[in-house]
């Protein structure tokens, strides 16, 4: 499988091109910054830089031809403003979407966020974390009216903790909650294959349950 990775130098998209390149596959993460290229190659991924704050689709589409796959783990991180809130964790997300129908790249998992369900009060969250929550919502209202077979992931808040293995998967919602960017990662990976989660919206916290087993018990639902 060939798995292309937007925001393929963050952190929980380095874990995810190791553990993918471990197993066998092969990970191409989308990088800004071609300084960052040396850290997905110890990874194992090939870097390509592709812009998408600045691209157009059709450059986006070539990046993604001949892929099986592309998982949307861009984000703006937690130093930028509201402006690249939206540039990145809205419109990248849109632009990857529509590329991938463009190169025919049916699977798509989408990492959102846990809370953006509901509308923060400013006052509570502060204005840049209310206008990433509403950049991430309108990310996943997008993806949603999409052919393609997508899979939206919402973690819960991010630690870098070891991972566990273990961990609390289900449709939305559930109650807020911590989980290890390795378990995230891992979570990701599976889901790739998990035919059966196409066109869900899945919370991910830390839990009780091995992830394999988190993921098959999502049959049927």
């Amino acid at each position: 499988m060939r798995v292309v990775i937007a925001g393929g130098h963050g952190q929980i998209a380095l874990r995810l091109a190791r553990r993918l390149t471990e197993g066998g596959e092969v990970a191409v993460g989308l990088i800004r910054n071609p300084d960052h290229g040396h850290d997905l190659t110890e990874a194992g991924a090939t870097p390509l830089v592709c812009d998408l704050e600045q691209a157009a689709v059709d450059e986006v589409a070539a990046a993604l031809r001949g892929a099986n796959a592309l998982v949307f783990a861009a984000g703006a991180g937690p130093g930028s403003g509201i402006p690249r809130k939206d540039t990145v964790d809205r419109a990248a997300s849109v632009l990857c979407a529509r590329a991938a129908q463009h190169a025919g790249v049916r699977r798509f998992v989408q990492v959102s966020s846990m809370g953006v369900e509901r509308e923060p009060d400013e006052a509570d969250v502060g204005d840049v974390f209310a206008a990433y929550l509403a950049a991430k919502r309108a990310a996943e209202l997008d993806l949603r009216d999409r052919d393609l077979d997508w899979t939206i992931v919402r973690p819960g808040r991010l630690t870098d903790d070891p991972g566990t293995g273990l961990v609390r998967l289900a449709p939305a919602p559930l109650p807020l909650g911590s989980v290890s960017r390795d378990d995230v990662a891992e979570v990701l990976a599976r889901l790739l294959g998990a035919a059966h989660t196409h066109r869900m919206t899945l919370e991910l916290v830390g839990g009780r349950t091995p992830i394999e087993q988190a993921i098959t018990d999502l049959a049927g639902r």
